[in-house]
């Protein structure tokens, strides 16, 4: 497979607010910056849709599983582009009515939704200054997800869940690890990139992480560098703040290299 003949993925970085609408018309534009840079799948940042210092207010804007602007707009920006759209994460009705499922929905070419992955791990930090508390507003998934694409098999993650080895084992072989993430600048500068890269090593696949990052209008401030890494563990492409798009080739031949001169994966004891 020539460099030219290798799928391009694309991973959009964003500053999202508390008003869904201006989040979405941010959210298009830099989708269709993607497609320009010949992007065939596209993955949104966590809360693209909505990020506010109440974090309440995705509950207000909660959305039933299969109706509502936000699911429509995935599926109707992923039909208008013929694109593989990984919709960051949308706040779904759960059972608890004053909780949300935080959901990373994957749509297809023809807006037609391919999968569902609610957010497993959540998010729990307090270092005196600074404290999340997600379960508080979210209410866990319990499944592993994988879907079949034509670019591959994508294994679905989201932010907080980079620190658990064990969800991405699960998935068995995939050719990529789609990241979602609104991280903290604090956990961020400490941690986001080795682990994103150590991911790619030990799953021996390509890794695609979308990030909010920058500077919020109530104030919080989060990581941002969103990267696309190579099976080797190489970072392909990142961009360290403020909105935008960074896009790569995804090298199935590369990735078979690897897996065949390092066969880690068959190598496994515990499984």
């Amino acid at each position: 497979m020539g460099q030219t003949d290798m799928p391009i993925i694309a991973a959009v970085q964003m500053i999202s607010v508390p008003d869904v609408a201006q989040n979405l018309v941010q959210a298009r534009t830099l989708i269709g910056e993607a497609v320009r840079q010949g992007a065939r799948l596209v993955a949104l940042p966590e809360y693209f849709a909505i990020m506010s210092g109440d974090e309440r207010a995705k509950v207000a804007v909660r959305e039933t599983d299969g109706d509502g602007p936000i699911q429509s707009f995935l599926a109707d920006t992923a039909r208008e582009f013929g694109i593989w759209l990984v919709g960051g994460t949308v706040p779904l009705k759960a059972d608890d009515p004053g909780k949300v499922r935080n959901a990373s929905l994957v749509f297809g070419p023809d807006g037609t939704r391919a999968a569902r992955y609610d957010k497993v791990h959540l998010f729990g930090f307090d270092n005196g200054d600074e404290r999340y508390a997600e379960s508080e507003t979210i209410e866990p998934g319990h499944d592993v997800v994988t879907v079949e694409t034509d670019l591959g098999r994508l294994g679905l993650s989201i932010c907080y869940d980079l620190r658990f080895p064990e969800l991405f084992r699960a998935m068995g072989e995939v050719d990529l690890i789609v990241l979602p993430a609104a991280f903290t600048y604090t956990t961020g500068k400490a941690h986001w990139e080795i682990m994103l890269r150590t991911r790619a090593i030990e799953n021996q696949c390509h890794v695609l992480a979308p990030a909010q990052g920058g500077r919020h209008p109530w104030g919080r401030r989060t990581y941002g560098d969103s990267l696309i890494i190579d099976p080797w563990g190489e970072v392909l492409n990142r961009l360290a703040q403020g909105p935008g798009v960074v896009s790569a080739p995804m090298d199935h031949e590369r990735a078979t290299d690897i897996r065949t001169r390092l066969p880690a994966l068959k190598h496994r004891r515990f499984v």
